[in-house]
């Protein structure tokens, strides 16, 4: 599928995205119907340990991105463009087609960089916007947009967004009021994570929806499973099936 295919999915049915950032979950969405994967820099913490995305390089997105697309037959991979890898235009199309390179169909871009985003959908690379709250630079995980002045501000961005070609955009932690505004206003679809109902689309970093860490909990997230739980319970059973003696028994064991 052509990214610039889901221009035409607005106001039609939703579109579901959900990040992956190795070959197993990966394989495992690609057998699901979803709409695109992100290999998203939330891997800084989810797969790094840091406290939030910035220490994230180039080449651990392109490590990433090579195992996702291992696992990927059909369904579109969309990388982040990770801080510092597009603060020059040369750079930001360098570095895209490496993620081109390496599997990937399109990349985002945090925040309204209008001429970076202009040069790389010249050159034939689709970008997805990302808008509202942005972790790269944000120096607090609050809700933005509240206040009138920069709810006008990221209701531009939006809007000029959309005038680039982005196909599709990011909004990320902003009143559900706002995001149905920008929805109404822009043609390119949107894609909520912590925006509310009226996006033309969802996402959610799989770590979070699937309950592996239970101390990171923002409002807009929802526990689709609780694996942290499942996990620690299958250690426990190992641990305790070892100690006794039961395991392994003669059904796992090579005669």
């Amino acid at each position: 599928m052509k990214l610039y295919e889901f221009r035409n999915r607005k106001g039609k049915e939703k579109i579901i995205m959900l990040t992956a950032y190795d070959y197993q979950i990966a394989k495992i969405l690609d057998e699901e119907v979803i709409d695109m994967i992100l290999v998203g820099d939330s891997l800084g913490m989810v797969m790094q340990g840091y406290a939030d995305t910035k220490s994230v390089t180039m080449e651990d997105m392109l490590y990433h991105t090579r195992a996702v697309a291992r696992g990927v037959k059909k369904t579109p991979i969309i990388v982040d463009m990770p801080l510092n890898s597009d603060s020059t235009i040369e750079d930001a199309l360098r570095n895209a087609k490496s993620f081109l390179d390496a599997g990937a169909h399109g990349v985002k871009i945090e925040g309204n960089k209008t001429k970076v985003i202009k040069a790389l959908i010249s050159d034939g690379i689709p970008v997805m916007g990302h808008i509202g709250l942005l972790p790269q630079t944000a120096l607090s995980y609050r809700v933005r947009g509240k206040a009138p002045k920069d709810a006008q501000k990221i209701l531009q961005d939006a809007v000029q967004l959309d005038k680039l070609g982005v196909f599709t955009m990011v909004l990320e932690s902003i009143p559900e009021g706002l995001a149905k505004q920008i929805t109404k206003a822009v043609d390119a679809p949107t894609i909520g994570i912590g925006a509310g109902k009226h996006c033309d689309g969802q996402v959610l970093v799989i770590n979070d929806m699937l309950g592996l860490d239970l101390t990171f909990s923002p409002k807009y997230v929802k526990r689709y499973a609780n694996l942290n739980q499942i996990i620690k319970k299958a250690v426990e059973d190992f641990r305790q099936e070892v100690r006794g003696g039961e395991y392994p028994n003669y059904e796992h064991t090579y005669h």
